[in-house]
């Protein structure tokens, strides 16, 4: 990865539009750095999935999707990022200790039910099972209350995060250096 101090031409602008609210560059986009035309489609993609203000789900929620993707692919640096950023969009520690606990044992029905589970469930398939995935997947998570814009806002973020997972677990990438959580 190309350090921010010798960054130069399009690499830097890049670097410029992918700054953090607390200012900096995270590996997840340095890691691009070779190649930056790609780091400008990771930036457009990531914002349109979990920071476009037309979502509706709640960003705890997506959030809590992306960390289950993530825990799914054991992929330790978007869960150090993106459970941080639920557990400050959640009421209270302990709520988030449970919610954790029980994705980690691969149990969300244990913190979740209705709507939440079934798009906890939908995730989990897409992660482990997408070429098991039927028709009957999208039904279910209409049975449970999801219009078909939720399920497309669901749909996307497992979507990006097993990308992004699998850049981040691919090319070795820590959150050395990072500031954990896109929140303050």
């Amino acid at each position: 990865m190309i350090p921010e101090a010798e960054a130069t031409g399009t690499l830097r602008d890049m670097y410029d539009r992918a700054r953090t609210p607390h200012g900096t560059v995270d590996n997840v986009m340095k890691v691009h750095s070779l190649r930056p035309h790609t780091m400008d489609g990771h930036v457009a993609l990531y914002r349109s999935v979990l920071h476009h203000p037309d979502n509706t789900l709640p960003l705890w929620l997506l959030e809590v999707v992306a960390s289950y993707t993530s825990i799914l692919n054991d992929c330790d640096y978007s869960l150090a990022h993106h459970f941080t950023n639920a557990r400050r969009l959640l009421d209270g520690d302990a709520r988030a200790d449970e919610i954790l606990a029980a994705l980690e044992a691969g149990t969300p029905e244990a913190v979740f039910d209705g709507k939440e589970l079934a798009l906890l469930r939908y995730a989990a398939r897409l992660t482990t099972d997408v070429a098991g995935m039927t028709v009957q997947d999208i039904e279910d998570l209409r049975e449970a209350g999801c219009n078909d814009g939720e399920i497309l806002e669901a749909n996307q973020v497992v979507a990006y995060f097993n990308y992004s997972n699998r850049l981040l677990n691919g090319l070795g990438v820590t959150t050395d250096g990072d500031a954990i959580g896109y929140y303050e």
